[in-house]
């Protein structure tokens, strides 16, 4: 199985990858280094975080078939925030087809108390030689 590997944004945000499927992965963020101003976990750090996640899954979903995955679309809803600790993000296959992929992605913190919904639609297209 191909494996996720953090992106330079991934990176810098401290996005730890505890489990990795077409159907579900789950990572982590440290709420310290991606606040804003007010203290508070920034909201496109959530999106960021939930983007990552469910383009993951796409990928994984995507190379299974010998295809990649682009996004199409995301939205998200932000709930509540945090101001320190670690949020949990998962995202779940809502749908794996042959040439769309959606996936749900929850981010919560370390309560359980859902700060962020999410949901992406990729777009799987042929590889390209090379890449």
């Amino acid at each position: 199985m191909w494996k996720i590997e953090l992106g330079e944004l991934d990176q810098k945000m401290g996005v730890t990858v505890l489990e990795q499927s077409a159907e579900r992965v789950v990572a982590t963020m440290p709420v310290d280094g991606n606040r804003q101003s007010f203290g508070l976990l920034h909201g496109g750090a959530s999106v960021a975080f939930a983007e990552a996640l469910g383009s993951w899954a796409a990928v994984i979903h995507a190379r299974s078939i010998g295809k990649s995955a682009v996004g199409l679309d995301i939205n998200a809803t932000h709930h509540a925030s945090a101001t320190s600790g670690i949020v949990t993000g998962v995202a779940t296959a809502v749908r794996l087809g042959r040439t769309v992929t959606s996936h749900e992605i929850v981010v919560t913190d370390d309560q359980g108390r859902r700060l962020c919904t999410a949901r992406i639609t990729n777009l799987l297209v042929d590889e390209k030689p090379g890449v």
